[in-house]
C-alpha cells in the first residue's frame, strides 16, 4: 500500500484529498503546513508527496526542496490556483513531478497520482536491477584473458563514454547482451534506464505498441495510455536485441526516431523528444539482409557507427577453463556445495567441444554437473553424452589451442598450491617457481587468484 503525505492549509482541500485518496486504497496523512510536512518526512517513509504551493510558514517550493533533499526520488506533486500555473512550471523545474490546477477534479488528482507512482516503481526497480547487475556485471563480468576477447575489452573501453550507436555481431550465446549491459554500466548514462527488447519474441502486431507505445482509444483493446519502451530508456539506453528481425515498416519507423530524436505513439498527434543510445546485437549477416531487401541500408549505418564482434567459444579455448571455474563457483554457491574443481578428463572433453551454443551452454552444462555430482570434483561422467564423447558440432577442431589451454590450467593449480603451501609468502614461492616477483603478480592478476 502506497503511503501518500497531503500538505494544504486549506481544510477542506486536505480532508476531501485525504477522503479520495483513502478511498483508492492509499494509506493517507494530512498536515496544514509546511513545517509538519517536514518533519512527518524526516519520521517516515512516503511514496508520494502532493502539497500546496502557497502557504504561510515554509510555502510549497520549501516543502519541495526539502522533500527531495530527505528522499531524491521521491515524486512531489504541487498544487496551484489558476493565477499560479507560471510558479508551478517553475516547481517542475526544480523537480516537482507533477502540477494539479485548482479548482480541480478527482478523476484527474487519482489519474496522476496512479500514474506517478507506478513510474516511481518502476524506478526503484531499475535502480534494484542497475545495482544487481553492476555486482554481476563490473570489471570482471566478461570473463577470459584469449586474445579475441581481450580486443573485445578494449573496444567497450573505448566506446563506453561517448553515445555513439553500436551494432554488436556474434552467434548465439555468446554474450552480446552482457557486453551492451556492460557498456551501459560503464557509461556516462549509468544512472540512467537500461532497457531491452528481443525483436525475435515479440509478434510484429504487438512490436510496435511496445516500442512507441501509444495513446488510450487507439485501437480496440487500448483502455489506457501506454508509454514506448523507447521513451522509458530516455536519457539511457535501449538495447535491440536480435535486430535483423526487425519488421521493414517498423525498421522506417525506428529510423525516423533516431533521426530526428522525436517519437509518436500510436494513436496521437504530439511528439515526444527522447534521447537514447541504441545498442544493437545480430547473429545474421546484415549486409546480406539488405541485399535481399529485408533489411533498410539506411538504418543499418545509422545502427553500426561502431561495430563489435563476438567471437565464437570454439575461437577462445584458452578462455573455456577460466569461464567453467567462474560457473562452477557461481552455482556451487546457489547449490551449497564444496567442489573444488574439474578432474582432468572432464577439463579436456570440455576443451575438445565444439560448443555450437557457446557460453550460454557451457553455463547451462556446469550447472548441470554441479546438480548431479556426488563428489568434490566435476568427473567426465558428470558430463553430458555429447561433450564426453568429444563431438566437434562446430567442425572445427580446437587442438590448435588446447595446448596452451591446459598449460593455463597446469600453470594456475601450480602456483595456488605452491602460495598455499608457502602460507602466502610471495618471496617463496617466487624463489621455487624460478620467476621474479613482478612476473608473479602479473599471473596472480591474469588467473583471477586470490587466497
Amino acid at each position: 500500500m502506497a503511503r501518500i503525505l497531503v500538505v494544504d492549509d486549506e481544510r477542506d482541500i486536505r480532508r476531501a484529498l485525504e477522503f479520495v485518496l483513502t478511498h483508492e486504497g492509499y494509506s493517507v496523512e494530512a498536515v496544514s503546513n509546511g513545517k509538519d510536512a517536514i518533519e512527518k518526512l524526516q519520521g517516515k517513509d512516503f511514496d508520494l508527496v502532493v502539497t500546496d504551493l502557497r502557504m504561510e510558514g515554509l510555502s510549497g517550493f520549501a516543502v519541495l526542496e526539502q522533500s527531495l533533499e530527505i528522499n531524491s526520488s521521491i515524486p512531489v506533486v504541487i498544487i496551484t490556483a489558476y493565477a499560479s500555473v507560471e510558479s508551478a512550471v517553475e516547481a517542475m523545474k526544480r523537480g516537482a513531478a507533477d502540477y494539479i490546477v485548482k479548482p480541480f477534479f478527482h478523476e484527474d488528482i487519482k489519474l496522476t497520482i496512479k500514474r506517478l507512482l507506478e513510474h516511481s516503481k518502476l524506478y526503484l526497480e531499475n535502480q534494484g536491477l542497475r545495482q544487481q547487475i553492476s555486482q554481476k556485471f563490473g570489471s570482471k563480468g566478461i570473463v577470459g584473458v584469449s586474445e579475441s576477447i581481450s580486443r573485445v575489452f578494449e573496444t567497450i573501453e573505448k566506446v563506453a563514454s561517448n553515445k555513439a550507436n553500436l551494432l554488436i555481431y556474434g552467434e548465439s550465446g555468446t554474450g552480446k547482451g552482457l557486453v551492451a549491459e556492460t557498456i551501459h554500466y560503464n557509461s556516462p548514462r549509468r544512472d540512467k534506464p537500461f532497457i531491452a527488447i528481443n525483436c525475435a519474441s515479440i509478434p510484429e502486431t504487438l512490436l510496435e505498441s511496445e516500442l512507441f507505445g501509444y495513446k488510450k482509444g487507439a485501437f480496440t483493446g487500448a483502455t489506457d495510455n501506454k508509454t514506448g519502451l523507447i521513451t522509458l530508456a530516455n536519457e539511457g539506453t535501449f538495447f535491440l536485441d536480435e535486430i535483423g528481425d526487425m519488421p521493414l515498416m517498423l525498421q522506417s519507423k525506428l529510423l525516423k526516431v533516431i533521426e530526428s530524436g522525436e517519437i509518436l505513439p500510436l494513436g496521437d498527434t504530439k511528439k515526444k523528444m527522447v534521447d537514447v543510445r541504441i545498442i544493437s546485437a545480430t547473429n545474421k549477416n546484415i549486409e546480406e539482409c539488405i541485399k535481399r531487401k529485408d533489411f533498410r541500408e539506411d538504418l543499418y549505418y545509422r545502427l553500426n557507427v561502431i561495430e563489435i564482434e563476438m567471437p565464437p567459444l570454439r575461437e577462445r579455448t584458452d578462455d573455456i577453463p577460466i569461464l567453467a571455474d567462474h560457473f562452477l563457483k557461481e552455482f556451487t554457491g546457489s547449490a551449497d556445495k564444496k567442489i573444488k574443481g574439474f578432474e582432468p578428463e572432464a577439463l579436456k572433453a570440455l576443451l575438445s567441444y565444439g560448443w555450437p551454443g557457446n557460453i550460454r551452454e557451457l553455463r547451462n552444462i556446469v550447472e548441470r554437473a554441479v546438480v548431479l555430482t556426488n563428489s568434490d570434483t566435476i568427473a567426465l561422467f558428470d558430463l553430458p553424452e555429447k561433450v564426453r564423447t568429444r563431438k566437434m558440432d562446430g567442425g572445427v577442431s580446437p587442438l590448435s589451442g588446447s595446448l596452451k589451454s591446459m598449460l593455463n590450467v597446469y600453470e594456475k593449480e601450480l602456483i595456488t598450491d605452491l602460495l598455499r603451501k608457502n602460507r602466502g609468502n610471495k618471496e617463496m614461492t617466487v624463489k621455487t617457481l624460478g620467476i621474479d616477483l613482478a612476473t608473479l603478480y602479473r599471473k596472480l592478476h591474469k588467473y583471477d587468484i586470490k587466497l
